[in-house]
């Protein structure tokens, strides 16, 4: 099983630079896509936001332009959950799943507290709120594969120039011990770093300052996963021979 996680800013503008053309080339089992940035009533009645050969599922914010994810699935799920039962974050549409048996699949994007002081008080309001879902997912029995932005980079190997971003949200101490309870307390596993241990593996990178052609990056998009799937992850990479968006798709094998 082939799972792609994809931050596209904007589904609209990443099928205008070749990303349905490249889903359909990548053979994709299930995509999942943040920052749709798009109501579903949208793009219904274009086919293209609908690939052939895939069950799509859309979750969109309130408001217009913002946010939304989506999961496309190859095999029908047995159930789709849209919202992490909180109507203050689902709202703005951040949090799709996909359910195939005791396998959840999500499409997760939570807040960048980049905008300010009360937008980080937000990120961190949704991080409390979305430890409690954690703790009940570890506890259920099934097992998950967390795709998403979660707009935090765990280690100085996963951003460029972590030095100058110790007090920049995205890196910052809180948020970086968060991680540290995910994985050391919670018993979620990094996907990637099961099978790649490389430095320079970013996912994100600024629009500005020629970030890009620099790769000056950070690797803020994971596949968070059960514990029990950790001998399932087969290998890792993070598509960039195209650019659809200010993210990289990130895609993961699984046995």
């Amino acid at each position: 099983m082939r799972v792609a996680s994809f931050n596209a800013n904007g589904i609209r503008s990443a099928a205008s630079k070749g990303f349905f053309s490249w889903i359909q080339a990548a053979d994709l089992d299930v995509v999942c896509i943040q920052e749709t940035k798009a109501q579903t009533h949208q793009l219904v009645s274009d086919p293209l936001f609908y690939p052939e050969g895939y069950h799509c599922y859309y979750h969109d914010a309130e408001k217009k332009g913002y946010s939304g994810v989506a999961i496309y699935s190859r095999k029908e799920p047995d159930a789709i959950i849209t919202g992490m039962d909180n109507p203050i974050f689902d709202r703005e549409g951040r949090y799709i799943e996909a359910q195939f048996g005791d396998l959840s699949i999500v499409s997760l994007y939570l807040p960048s507290g980049s905008s300010g002081e009360e937008r980080q008080a937000f990120k961190y309001q949704c991080m409390d709120y979305f430890t409690q879902c954690l703790v009940s997912m570890g506890q259920s029995g099934r097992r998950y594969i967390l795709c998403g932005d979660w707009n935090i980079a765990h280690k100085p190997i996963d951003l460029k120039n972590w030095k100058a971003n110790q007090k920049t949200t995205g890196f910052l101490p809180e948020e970086r011990a968060w991680l540290d309870k995910i994985f050391d307390e919670l018993g979620f596993v990094d996907a990637f770093r099961l099978v790649n241990q490389e430095a320079n593996q970013y996912t994100w990178w600024s629009y500005r300052a020629n970030a890009w052609a620099n790769d000056v990056g950070w690797r803020i998009d994971y596949q968070i996963i059960s514990k029990a799937l950790s001998d399932q992850v087969n290998d890792a990479y993070i598509y960039k021979a195209e650019r659809f968006s200010d993210h990289a798709p990130l895609v993961i094998s699984y046995a």
